[in-house]
């Protein structure tokens, strides 16, 4: 899951120099857990076979994670009122290095499922922690610095990640994909405990706080509209590779240009987007996830010609990626002196929607095909459009 904090209005302790160690260590550490998160998407059918399940099974590799960070993102930090940050964090590596090692020797899908339950408390607690670490690293004048690095992290791993990913398992295999993952996670815990400061914990949030944060004007319409835009993406997304396999000329290799090609749209997305966010969000907020709408749309009616395709996934990239930097927008407009909680109810609704769109979507890929996941998909994403359009012009 990718997450862009929104920028707090609280004070904290500014930081002299930025330690750019410390952002590169937690840049690599969002890569690898949104690639690990992530992987299955691009191996489904080979993860499928080797576990002897149907691909729409195999898909709920993802569902667990999701539902873990949901459960994790609006707790971690009453779980861990003291615990050092820094220190949570290379805890957190080394649960995602287990999990990841143990998919990769597990004989079937019920010890994958269990060992994903680590990697979705990893990304989960890494996400809820990331605004606090990059505060810590890089001051509060220079926030937006430190979490472009963290998302340079997250888009990274669409564009690289998962399709190296990908292209590894064809050369190898599947297990031998999530092996790398798993020591390479392992070895970052070390560079987080070495670059990283210490970050001392801070106030807890309560579940009371969260409620009341829900009740504003407004917030939780936007809520809903939110968690039905990343519905939709996802319900598309997960079982992207069962789409593009019913194309006669797409293989392997091209499955891992187009996934790229939506990595780097969002990548770009990122930036472009980001220059006139402030300015726009209103105007993104719908126009994002209606641009989605149609991209996945489009996945059935261009599914003749590569370079048509190409073209779709690019421009969907673009705009998920925007879609991340518009909610949280949202979030500094709409409840300033919440923002943590507001971060934190977008984190949950990330991976509840995430949750939601593996397991219903395995459902309906199982039994009624991958055209009609895209169709409802689309229909969801265009309801979430205007739900979150409506949310906008209620004022707090």
């Amino acid at each position: 899951m990718t997450i862009t904090a929104p920028v707090p209005t609280t004070p904290a302790s500014r930081a002299e120099t930025i330690r750019y160690g410390g952002l590169i260590v937690v840049m690599l550490m969002s890569f690898l857990l949104v690639t690990a998160e992530f992987l299955p998407n691009g191996m489904l059918t080979e993860m499928a076979a080797a576990l002897g399940v149907t691909p729409g099974q195999a898909g709920q590799t993802v569902t667990v994670t999701a539902l873990v960070g949901f459960i994790v993102a609006p707790t971690v930090g009453l779980i861990f009122p003291r615990l050092d940050r820094r220190s949570l964090l290379v805890w957190m590596a080394l649960a995602a290095a287990v999990s990841n090692l143990i998919v990769a020797v597990s004989p079937n899908l019920l010890i994958v499922l269990l060992a994903r339950f680590l990697l979705g408390a990893a990304i989960s607690a890494f996400w809820s922690m990331s605004i606090t670490v990059a505060v810590r690293i890089a001051g509060p004048e220079r926030l937006g610095r430190a979490v472009m690095f963290t998302s340079a992290g997250a888009s990274l791993a669409t564009v690289a990640g998962v399709p190296l990913g990908v292209m590894l398992s064809e050369i190898a295999d599947w297990r031998v994909v999530f092996a790398v993952a798993g020591v390479a996670t392992g070895l970052l815990a070390v560079g987080l405990r070495t670059l990283l400061p210490s970050v001392p914990a801070a106030q807890a949030s309560s579940i009371r706080l969260l409620v009341d944060t829900v009740r504003r004007p407004g917030v939780g319409l936007g809520l809903v509209g939110h968690v039905l835009v990343v519905l939709g993406h996802f319900l598309a997304y997960t079982y992207v590779r069962l789409a593009l396999e019913r194309i006669p000329d797409v293989d392997a290799s091209t499955i891992v240009v187009l996934l790229a090609l939506f990595g780097a749209g969002g990548l770009v997305g990122n930036i472009v987007i980001g220059i006139v966010i402030d300015r726009s969000f209103e105007f993104f907020a719908v126009l994002a996830p209606v641009v989605i709408a149609v991209a996945v749309a489009a996945m059935l009616l261009l599914s003749g010609t590569v370079i048509g395709l190409g073209i779709v996934v690019t421009v969907w990239g673009f705009f998920f990626a925007s879609w991340l930097i518009v909610v949280n927008t949202w979030v500094g407009h709409r409840m300033p002196d919440r923002l943590e909680a507001g971060g934190s109810l977008v984190v949950v609704g990330f991976q509840g929607a995430i949750m939601v769109a593996a397991g219903v979507g395995g459902l309906l890929v199982d039994t009624l095909g991958v055209e009609l996941v895209y169709i409802v998909g689309a229909a969801v994403l265009m309801v979430g459009a205007v739900l979150f359009g409506l949310s906008n012009r209620t004022r707090a």
